[in-house]
């Protein structure tokens, strides 16, 4: 039940609008309970006595006139808004828990999302907050209205006739007894079913971000294969959802089919002896109706009930997920940096690997210095640029900016010192002018365009049919590569960091573009602390400081010149490459 108090939390905000959609729907569910009393009046008051044929029209007609009047006028806005009040509650409810959970996938680590499918992610927002909804609709406000009805119901039924009452809930403890034996597995079953549509969402996600390998390797009959399997396995676990909930149905409509005919029985049976009137059976067999439709409904709801339990479970483990990063206690919040930046002694290692990526890494950075870090892949040059904002936090040792640990700043403030222009930038759907706009949201169209120009992309922004409001589609499709980064590199302009982090910033481009990108970045580097990760070492011979890196540890330091004069393994491996692209 810890999830349900938990779900409260986020109901509380609403409990006046629940308040008042419970009364109006009482005045609802409670107008058919009418129906029974006004049958069993014509029967007996009407159609069975002496009176008048003209007389008895006249009662008749005024008692339809009356019932249409009750029945549309004000039957009918009630029920309208009954059914609004509820929806919109319950949607304001899934709204927050929404918002709630997106705040909570933006604080979670990468270590997380690099060990979770983005697709399950998103089923768990999605399905599963989806699914709750039927908590607050028919767990907060449709199975009290039933009760109260159910209530009203059997307390017209006592005063009736006492006897006939009892036999009409002789089968009530069977309920009990189906409720309890069935309702056990269908929350396990439930889950199962919903993590089997997790990973087949999971698996879909990946599979579409990677069309293009999988055409370029003609595997489409070995991902249809691949899809199938996991297919299957949610199909599996659906029919035995669903076969479990049939078995319910079927044993819980059994008992409500018996009440009707043990009524039948002895109301007959009373009526033969006069002590029960034709109206009377008649208004007796009506309320009937009226006490097991909200039984079915609550044996129903329970079906419901238990499928929102089971996906509220799912959403609270998610929202339980730990935050790797966070601002500690006393936290400080830093408006703007020197830049001075200092590795001490730090080792780093990804969660769930011995063996650690960096290893006893010192390193002294001046403030408005371009230091590159080169070296062979996997050598830990990312990883090291990565713990100044936090990505990651260092396993052993110190990340220091302007002589204070990185963990004693806010991380906003932190990260609002830092820029990052890296190998495949992300861009968003979306125009041209909102993705620029990112390093600032409350940029103005001069601020945007001065930065556009800064990274050498206002000349082809104003060439694309729509200027900077130009749709770019998802991850910037509609963009060349070299474009994007130049786009990234606005975005850094805009952002105006103290501290600048370029990762294989123009690796990926052909010669012109590269060209373009390197006098953008040249300009954004000026005055700011600039940390180059780097493969082709003929793009950071400028820097003021080239650390060379190996299996996590710095193994040489210096300017260009010194380290060609040292020839060690920086020298061999520039003539390396050099001759390589001599030979292009």
């Amino acid at each position: 039940m810890g999830s349900v108090r938990r779900y409260l939390r986020f109901i509380r905000p609403y409990r006046i609008e629940i308040s008042i959609t419970m009364v109006v729907g009482i005045v609802k569910f409670g107008i058919p309970l009418l129906l029974p009393l006004i049958l069993k009046f014509v029967v007996d008051d009407i159609l069975l006595t002496e009176q008048a044929m003209q007389d008895k029209v006249n009662q008749l007609v005024w008692i339809l006139a009356g019932s249409l009047f009750v029945f549309t006028v004000i039957r009918l806005p009630i029920e309208y808004y009954r059914q609004y009040f509820a929806q919109w509650t319950a949607s304001k409810v899934l709204f927050d828990i929404r918002n709630r959970l997106f705040d909570h996938i933006q604080k979670l680590s990468l270590r997380y999302y690099n060990n979770q499918k983005v697709g399950q992610i998103i089923s768990r927002v999605i399905h599963d907050v989806e699914q709750t909804k039927e908590f607050v609709v028919t767990g907060m406000m449709n199975i009290w209205l039933d009760l109260i009805t159910l209530s009203i119901a059997v307390a017209i039924m006592l005063w009736m006739d006492p006897w006939m009452t009892l036999v009409a809930l002789a089968v009530f403890p069977l309920y009990g007894v189906a409720v309890k034996y069935f309702y056990q597995g269908l929350r396990r079953l439930t889950r199962e079913r919903s993590q089997a549509l997790a990973e087949m969402q999971g698996h879909l996600h990946e599979r579409i971000q990677g069309i293009s390998v999988i055409r370029a390797f003609n595997l489409e009959e070995h991902e249809k294969e691949q899809f199938d399997q996991r297919n299957q396995h949610f199909l599996n676990r659906a029919l035995a959802h669903s076969r479990w909930n049939a078995r319910t149905f079927a044993v819980v409509n059994t008992i409500t089919d018996i009440a009707p005919i043990l009524v039948i029985g002895f109301a007959g049976w009373q009526v033969l002896q006069g002590n029960l009137t034709i109206g009377e059976m008649t208004a007796f067999y009506g309320y009937l109706n009226l006490i097991y439709s909200p039984i079915r409904r609550l044996v129903n709801a329970s079906t419901t009930l238990t499928q929102a339990l089971a996906s509220m479970d799912r959403v609270f483990e998610f929202v339980d997920e730990p935050y790797d990063i966070k601002d500690k206690p006393g936290a400080v919040h830093v408006e703007r940096v020197r830049g001075e930046i200092a590795f001490r002694d730090v080792s780093f290692a990804y969660h769930g690997r011995e063996e650690p990526v960096l290893k006893g890494i010192d390193l002294n950075i001046r403030p408005g210095e371009t230091v590159a870090l080169v070296g062979t892949s996997g050598g830990g040059k990312s990883s090291l640029v990565s713990l100044i904002p936090r990505f990651y936090d260092v396993t052993a040792g110190r990340v220091e900016v302007d002589g204070r640990d990185v963990r004693d700043w806010t991380l906003s403030s932190l990260r609002r010192q830092v820029g990052m222009v890296l190998q495949d930038n992300i861009l968003f759907s979306g125009s041209v002018l909102e993705n620029i706009r990112m390093g600032k949201t409350d940029a103005d169209m001069e601020e945007v365009i001065a930065a556009a120009k800064a990274a050498n992309a206002h000349d082809f922004i104003m060439e694309l049919p729509q200027g900077y409001e130009t749709e770019i589609g998802e991850r910037g499709v509609k963009l060349s590569g070299g474009q994007k980064q130049r786009v990234a590199i606005a975005r850094v302009f805009l952002k105006n960091p103290t501290i600048l982090v370029l990762d294989e910033a123009t690796s990926a481009l052909d010669l012109k573009s590269e060209q373009l990108i390197q006098e953008s970045l040249t300009h954004l580097a000026r005055n700011r602390t600039t940390l180059i990760v780097a493969h082709r070492l003929a793009t950071i011979t400028h820097a003021d400081r080239i650390c060379l890196i190996e299996e996590g540890q710095i193994v040489e330091s210096g300017t260009h010149d010194e380290l060609m004069k040292k020839q060690g393994r920086y020298a061999r491996l520039f003539s390396v490459q050099d001759l390589g692209a001599a030979h292009k």
